[in-house]
């Protein structure tokens, strides 16, 4: 067996294996799935020599710990957290040589929810549908990882990058989110789009990969009863029979049946994928272009 592995010592509470997903399925009822913040994890990648198509590891909230049983070069960002290699601090956002049987300790995030470790070689599980992305919705790709898995890496593609740290934005203490109206905005009050562009709203703890659920002011149908289904797509705002927007992320449905009234521009998405509970939402509308 190749010692070009990397050995889960800890979990963390959901952490995937993650890369620039599966596009182009929709029409088969694949989500896209990769990662939520896929600025971070292509930088991660950069930093250790990697394409930005290398498969990383996605962490939420309380990191992880893994432990190589090669000399290896990794790479962590996304949110900020401490990182240790063999019990000793490592920088975060820069290359870190990691050498055999050490552990990298990827600690709890000090602002923000998913962070990135990118490993010089990849994560190397079998691709599914040409992508090795774990998909919370349709289960396509490897489980979430336990303690004691054991994923294979490729060999380095390139040398790590010399830097001594990649800037990186700061997770939002306000999150906004522009928006351009439609396809379904006629299926609500004038009142409920004038809430959804004017009030402010906040993240729910519900959210996870599939959508980022809000707190705030319920959204007012003008029509009763229900659409047949219909296409959707990343960052749709779609509105629940509650009322409270759900802004769909990479592993969201690719139909359904409640109204968009609303869809966030990608662009903006990164951010979303940052943003803890509580924080504030603002949905500020731009033209079609």
């Amino acid at each position: 067996m190749s010692d070009r592995v990397l050995v889960v010592v800890r979990a963390g509470v959901l952490t995937t294996v993650q890369d620039q997903g599966r596009p182009g399925y929709a029409h088969l009822g694949v989500p896209r799935s990769g990662a939520l913040d896929r600025p971070a994890a292509a930088l991660v990648n950069r930093l250790v020599g990697n394409p930005p198509d290398a498969a990383v590891l996605e962490t939420t909230l309380n990191g992880c710990a893994l432990r190589a049983r090669s000399t290896v070069t990794v790479a962590v960002g996304g949110a900020p957290s401490p990182v240790s290699v063999g019990g000793r601090p490592a920088a975060w956002g820069a290359p870190v040589v990691v050498p055999a049987g050490e552990l990298l300790e990827v600690g709890a995030a000090t602002a923000g929810v998913r962070g990135y470790v990118a490993v010089s070689g990849g994560i190397t599980v079998e691709p599914v549908l040409g992508s090795r992305a774990t998909d919370l919705l349709s289960g396509l790709g490897p489980a979430p990882l336990t303690d004691g898995t054991v994923l294979p890496l490729g060999p380095p593609a390139g040398p790590p990058a010399r830097v001594d740290g990649a800037p990186q934005p700061r997770p939002p203490a306000e999150l906004v989110l522009r928006v351009t109206l439609g396809p379904r905005d006629d299926w609500f009050t004038a009142g409920a789009v004038r809430d959804l562009t004017t009030r402010a709203y906040r993240v729910s703890s519900a959210s996870n990969r599939i959508g980022l659920r809000t707190e705030g002011p319920a959204l007012e149908r003008a029509r009763p009863g229900e659409l047949p289904s219909e296409g959707m797509v990343l960052g749709a705002v779609q509105v629940p029979p509650d009322g409270r927007p759900v802004v769909f992320l990479a592993d969201h449905p690719t139909t359904g049946g409640y109204p968009v009234i609303a869809v966030v521009r990608t662009a903006d998405l990164p951010a979303a994928a940052q943003a803890p509970p509580g924080t504030l939402v603002r949905f500020v509308p731009v033209r079609r272009r």
